[in-house]
């Protein structure tokens, strides 16, 4: 069982040019997803492309928010960061985004049903696909030098895209982790734990299953092994077998209210305890050390890109 699968065809992309400076061109996206939805709102996925001037052939790196329209705000400073080092960035509106969630759920969010989610998560997934078809055609993307960088909700999307699309070179999965039944139950942030209603031997049943199911997969595969809960498939500890021996940096705040470090730890090494650094901050507060998370990111795409990122500061660039 595959929920991230889907039938390509030609990319029908438009762009529109917004804006234009001695590094760049920055466009409006706009194409139809590929997964038949209930709302219309969803079918049309929206975007912004950065083409950085004067390099050919470049990596691209797409930028996932989280939830909350101001997680955009991240994604388009790294876009700008990131341009500038010659890396094309292609900044990807979730369903979750308020641009493309109708009144009848934005009213209710972030408390929707599990089958809304769940199908939160395939549309997302599928449009990361999308962009990377896309950028397949494009002339001045280097098409096996892509890598996702994802934030909170968008950290979750980016892991699992990354573990079902082998094309997805690097990820960079920031204030996030895996085992979502931990995260709910552990979690600090209100919102999160009004959502959990198992008991402690609900839980630690539902612990002891997934941890059977992710030996599972582990062997079989995700696709040859069917799960006790349609949740499993939406968290990216099941996907993280995939990533093993893959660049991957992990940034993670130290008093992370909403992601509980257990969590964090636990995908980390599911991935096989790849590069992580902790920044002394909140869940939201990380942004307000953006030089250092930024220049962290560029060196780790540097790396992931065969040297081929400029990572030195802008002000010493000739």
């Amino acid at each position: 069982m595959n929920p991230y699968s889907y039938t390509s065809g030609e990319p029908r992309f438009n762009l529109h040019l917004k804006e234009t400076t001695a590094k760049w061109w920055r466009y409006a996206v706009d194409f139809p997803t590929v997964y038949p939805t209930r709302f219309e709102e969803y079918s049309t996925v929206l975007g912004e492309y950065f083409q950085p001037r004067g390099v050919d052939n470049a990596p691209l790196a797409i930028l996932l928010h989280g939830i909350g329209d101001y997680s955009l705000i991240p994604c388009k400073l790294l876009a700008r960061t990131l341009v500038k080092r010659g890396i094309a960035c292609f900044i990807l509106r979730l369903v979750i985004h308020s641009s493309r969630m109708p009144e009848a759920v934005s009213k209710r969010m972030p408390n929707l049903t599990l089958e809304e989610w769940f199908e939160n998560y395939q549309i997302s997934v599928i449009d990361v696909r999308q962009v990377i078809d896309w950028a397949g055609g494009r002339a001045e993307i280097d098409g096996e030098q892509i890598a996702v960088i994802g934030i909170s909700f968008g950290g979750f999307i980016s892991a699992i895209a990354m573990g079902v699309d082998k094309r997805i070179r690097a990820g960079v999965f920031i204030v996030m982790g895996g085992n979502g039944e931990k995260i709910t139950r552990k979690s600090r942030l209100g919102a999160i734990k009004k959502w959990y209603k198992h008991t402690e031997a609900e839980y630690h049943q539902i612990q002891n299953s997934y941890a059977q199911y992710l030996d599972e997969v582990a062997e079989n595969g995700f696709e040859n092994v069917k799960p006790v809960m349609e949740s499993f498939l939406t968290d990216p500890m099941t996907f993280a077998y995939c990533l093993r021996q893959r660049p991957v940096l992990m940034i993670n705040a130290l008093w992370d209210e909403a992601i509980p470090r257990e969590a964090t730890l636990d995908f980390w090494e599911a991935c096989g305890k790849p590069a992580i650094k902790w920044f002394p901050t909140t869940h939201g507060s990380i942004w307000l050390l953006y030089p250092v998370v930024s220049r962290k990111i560029a060196g780790f795409l540097s790396s992931a890109f065969d040297g081929r990122v400029d990572t030195l500061p802008l002000g010493r660039r000739r």
